[in-house]
């Protein structure tokens, strides 16, 4: 049975995160990411191997070295749906910052004081 993977899945990892950035920045083989990590070499090809599922990298073969290349392109999936809520959060605030700025006119309760009658006789 073949596991099915997405975009969401493999941003969810910080380590698969952390590859993206680096191969955005310039395409690597499997030796130069690994050594950016703590973990072994076999770990990071899972998190490749994942990467490469999800169509976030792509691996070509130069001589004897297998080159990992970012392909961003599939991250719009993620901004797509992550704008909706960037649109909603900022409604939302700009009408609670026009409320903060411009608060609505309530009427004032003023407490009048009563003068105090002192002559008043106490019947």
């Amino acid at each position: 049975m073949e596991t099915r993977r997405d975009v969401f899945q493999a941003i969810a990892d910080p380590t698969r995160r952390e590859i993206i950035g680096m191969l955005a920045q310039q395409s690597m083989n499997l030796n130069a990411i690994s050594e950016n990590f703590d973990m072994s070499r076999q770990a990071v090809s899972l998190h490749v191997k994942i990467l490469q599922e999800c169509n976030l990298i792509a691996i070509r073969q130069q001589g004897r070295e297998r080159i990992c290349e970012a392909k961003l392109e599939k991250l719009n999936e993620v901004h797509q749906w992550t704008e909706q809520f960037s649109i909603f959060w900022t409604k939302k605030l700009q009408a609670l910052k026009q409320v903060v700025e411009n608060p609505p006119n309530m009427p004032s309760k003023t407490l009048k004081s009563k003068p105090i009658d002192s002559q008043k006789k106490k019947e």
